[in-house]
C-alpha cells in the first residue's frame, strides 16, 4: 500500500480494509475509486477556472491484494481463480463499476480456493488526470492549459510504467515484492479504455463478451439487419443495438443515427443484460489495425473473439464464396514479432473450431463430408503487404506452398496471435473473395454476386458460433491451453 507524499495535496486517506466476501470488497473498491476520481475532477475544474497552479494534486488508484502462505493445491479444473504458491499478490483497479461482475467473480474464487481474505486500499500508483475526468463528458483535458503547465499540477499518463510486461511474462515482480493478480494494471486498462473510445466511438461499457472482427462494411449492414430481427423477438434475450457515438436503439423500427464522424474502427454492439451479447468491429484492412483493436479490447476480458472476413483463396480447387476454417497460421504480419516471436505456435482451440464447424453446418444445411463442398480447413497466412502478388513469385508463393496455406489475408493471424498472447480464446472463419494466383483478382464487378449471396450467410455463421460458445461453461472456453507456467489468478 502507499505512503503519503507531503509534496502533493491528497484526498483524505483511507486505511486498508480486509474482506471475506467478494461483493463487499468490490463495493469498497468502487467507493475508493469514486472518492479519488471525484477529488481530481473537482481540483481540475477549480484550477482550470482560476489558473492557480501553486498547489499540486494527486490521487491514487485503489488496489486489491491477497496473501497466501501455503503450497497446498487447490481445485485446478479452472485455469484461473488461484495463485500458484505462497506470497503477496496485488493489482491496481480502475473503473470498478465497469468491471463489477468480473471482479466479484475473480475475488470470490480466490477467497474460496485459498481460504483467505481480500485486502482493499489505496495503492502507490497515481491516477493520471486525463483518465480521472474521462467519465465526465463535460470535462476535457486541454492540450495547453491556460496559464499553467498541466503536469506541474496533476499527474499525467506515464508511458514508462504503462506496458504489457505482465502479459508478456517479463519483469512481473514489483519492487515491493508483490506479484501480479491480473494481466493488466489500472493504468494499462485506462489507457486502452481511452483508445477504445477514440477508435470505435463507443463507450467500453457497451462491449459484449463475444467479439467478431471483420474487414468489410458489408458485414456491418448485415449485422444491423440481424440485430433488428432479434429485437422483434421478445424471447431473443437481446435488449439493444448500439452504434458509433453511442447511438442506441431498442426496437426494430427505430432509426440508427449515423455518427457525426465515422471512427477508424466502426463498432456495433448487440447487447444482453449480462454482457453475453455480440460486438462487431470493422477493423478495416491490415495487421496494424488488427493489433490495435485487440490490444485494447483485451483489457475488457472477452470470452472469445473470432475473425470473419474475406481472404484470397490459394488453391485452384477453391471457388469464390468458399469458407476457410483456420487450423494453423503462417505469421508474416510482423507487427507482433517483438511481443510474440514467430517461433511460438498459435494452436487451434477445439472449443472454437467445433463451434464454427457446427455453425457452418447449421446455416448451410450441409453435414459431414458434404461440408467439404464449401469449406476447407488448413493454414491461413497473414501478410503485411497488400500487393504481395506483385513481388517475385518465387519468394512468397514458395513459402505459401511450403506451409500448405490455403488462404491469405492481412488480419487473421494477428488477431489469433494476440488472442493467444492475451489469453482470449480466438478463431478464424474466412470467405474466399478472390484467387490471385489463378487469375481471379479482386476487381470491380468480378465479385458482385458473391458479395450479395455470401456476406449474410457468413456473418450469421459467426453469430451462431458465438451463440454456441455462450452456452458452454466458462471453464471449457477458458481452458489451460492459453495459460503459461505461472499465471495470474485473474482471468
Amino acid at each position: 500500500m502507499r505512503t503519503l507524499d507531503p509534496v502533493f495535496t491528497l484526498p483524505d486517506d483511507a486505511a486498508p480494509q480486509s474482506f471475506a466476501q467478494a461483493p463487499e470488497a468490490v463495493a469498497h473498491l468502487i467507493a475508493l475509486y469514486q472518492k479519488a476520481s471525484d477529488f481530481l475532477c473537482e481540483k481540475f475544474v477549480s484550477v482550470l477556472g482560476s489558473g492557480d497552479s501553486s498547489t499540486r494534486y494527486r490521487a491514487f488508484y485503489p488496489e486489491v491484494r491477497i496473501t497466501t502462505s501455503s503450497y497446498a493445491s487447490v481445485d485446478s479444473r479452472l485455469s484461473f481463480g488461484h495463485v500458484y504458491g505462497p506470497g503477496v499478490f496485488a493489482t491496481t483497479i480502475t473503473q470498478p463499476v465497469l468491471f463489477q461482475n468480473y471482479l466479484e467473480q475473480q475475488l470470490e474464487l480466490l477467497i474460496v480456493n485459498h481460504g483467505c481474505t481480500v485486502q482493499v486500499g489505496y495503492s502507490n500508483t497515481p491516477i493520471p488526470v486525463h483518465f480521472a475526468v474521462a467519465h465526465d463528458p463535460s470535462l476535457v483535458v486541454p492540450a495547453d492549459a491556460a496559464g499553467f503547465v498541466l503536469r506541474d499540477v496533476f499527474d499525467v499518463p506515464d508511458l514508462a510504467t504503462t506496458n504489457d510486461n505482465i502479459v508478456n511474462g517479463t519483469d512481473v515482480v514489483q519492487p515491493d515484492g508483490t506479484q501480479p493478480l491480473a494481466l493488466f494494471d489500472a493504468q494499462r486498462v485506462d489507457y486502452s479504455l481511452a483508445r477504445l473510445r477514440h477508435y470505435t466511438a463507443t463507450d467500453p461499457k457497451f462491449f459484449q463478451n463475444h467479439v467478431l472482427f471483420t474487414n468489410y462494411q458489408f458485414y456491418v449492414e448485415e449485422f444491423e439487419a440481424f440485430a433488428r430481427e432479434q429485437m422483434e423477438d421478445p424471447n431473443s434475450g437481446y435488449l439493444a443495438f448500439v452504434g458509433p457515438d453511442n447511438h442506441r436503439i431498442t426496437t426494430a423500427a427505430a432509426p440508427l443515427q449515423a455518427p457525426q464522424k465515422m471512427p477508424q474502427m466502426p463498432t456495433y454492439h448487440l447487447t444482453r443484460a449480462d454482457g453475453s451479447g455480440i460486438t462487431l468491429v470493422n477493423i478495416g484492412v491490415g495487421p496494424s489495425n488488427a493489433k490495435t483493436a485487440t490490444d485494447h479490447i483485451a483489457v475488457l476480458r472477452p470470452h472469445a473473439w473470432i475473425m470473419v472476413g474475406h481472404c484470397a483463396g490459394l488453391r485452384n480447387s477453391q471457388s469464390l464464396g468458399d469458407f476457410v476454417l483456420a487450423h494453423a497460421y503462417l505469421r508474416e504480419d510482423h507487427v507482433l514479432d517483438d511481443d510474440l516471436p514467430v517461433w511460438v505456435p498459435i494452436p487451434a482451440l477445439a472449443e472454437i473450431q467445433t463451434s464454427l464447424e457446427q455453425a457452418v453446418a447449421e446455416i448451410t444445411a450441409l453435414q459431414g463430408y458434404d461440408l467439404k463442398q464449401i469449406m476447407r480447413t488448413g493454414t491461413v497466412a497473414t501478410i503485411d503487404n497488400r500487393n504481395w502478388e506483385l513481388r517475385d513469385q518465387s519468394g512468397p508463393v514458395h513459402r505459401l506452398s511450403q506451409s500448405r496455406a490455403i488462404a491469405l489475408d492481412m488480419e487473421s493471424a494477428t488477431i489469433a496471435a494476440n488472442g493467444y498472447r492475451f489469453r482470449v480464446p480466438y478463431g478464424t472463419l474466412l470467405c474466399v473473395s478472390d484467387k490471385p494466383l489463378h487469375g481471379e483478382l479482386k476487381l470491380p464487378g468480378m465479385a458482385t454476386s458473391f458479395y450479395k449471396t455470401q456476406v449474410s450467410r457468413h456473418l450469421r455463421i459467426g453469430i451462431r458460433a458465438m451463440e454456441l460458445l455462450r452456452e458452454m461453461p466458462l471453464e471449457r472456453i477458458h481452458s489451460r491451453k492459453l495459460r503459461s507456467f505461472e499465471e495470474t489468478a485473474f482471468l
